[in-house]
């Protein structure tokens, strides 16, 4: 993740994960182009980034995470990613979208229970 352009953007458009950043660019001279400063707070797309931050992107945007954040953000992540999978179920099988997604109590009950059988 880049405010700026980033180098070799040829070879890394080919990797098989995204990149964010603000455009390819020519190599620096590196007489004249160094780093100054490292494991200090940035700025980045208008977000603090702080040294320990947990960065986490996919193919529809990045998210900086502070580190003592990290572990209960990862455990709302994990049951969004479980909601998730129940609402997409319920829906293929015909369920109407209004209750199902924002999911209303009764829809919260029945993910307890599916969740419960599944024992996740």
């Amino acid at each position: 993740m880049s405010d700026g352009p980033v180098r070799d953007s040829g070879a890394i458009e080919t990797m098989d994960f995204p990149v964010f950043c603000a455009g390819g660019s020519a190599p620096l001279n590196l007489i004249h182009h160094h780093a100054v400063d490292l494991d200090v707070p940035i700025g980045c797309g208008g977000v603090a980034v702080y040294p320990g931050d947990i960065i986490v992107g996919d193919d529809e945007g990045v998210v900086a995470i502070p580190r003592h954040l990290a572990d209960e953000v990862a455990a709302d992540s994990a049951e969004q990613e479980l909601m998730e999978v129940f609402i997409l179920e319920r829906i293929q099988r015909g369920a109407r979208l209004p209750g199902t997604y924002p999911p209303n109590e009764a829809t919260r009950a029945a993910f307890a229970a599916w969740r419960k059988d599944r024992d996740v």
